[in-house]
């Protein structure tokens, strides 16, 4: 989409703190982040919301949530049973959603989420 902030970051013509890519992937830091560690997860597919998705994408949704834990580990996050982390997906407008490309939060640091868990609303 040629307006969408995250297709144009995929594509290299905006600039990221990028901390993954692969070919279905791309995980930044937040410029605005609501945690010590915030990262952004984002498919290379565009696709608007969550509620968008078909069981096409089920393949797509799974590694997402899967890179989660891993990419949250590799940038800040403590490991379980201590750590953890907190994983969100806004979705449309009433969700919080601002970009119209899904994209998964991962935050993690001591307790963040409670100042976010407030502002998302």
């Amino acid at each position: 989409m040629a307006d969408c902030i995250f297709c144009k970051i995929i594509a290299g013509d905006i600039p990221a703190k990028k901390v993954y890519e692969d070919d279905a992937f791309i995980a930044f830091h937040d410029i605005n982040p609501a945690a010590p560690t915030h990262l952004l997860i984002v498919p290379k597919k565009h696709i608007e919301t969550l509620a968008d998705c078909t069981a096409d994408d089920e393949a797509l949704l799974g590694k997402m949530m899967s890179l989660a834990p891993k990419l949250a580990l590799e940038h800040g996050a403590r490991a379980l049973p201590e750590g953890g982390m907190r994983v969100v997906m806004n979705v449309g407008p009433d969700g919080g959603q601002e970009v119209y490309h899904i994209h998964l939060h991962v935050l993690a640091g001591e307790r963040p989420w409670r100042g976010f868990a407030q502002n998302a609303n």
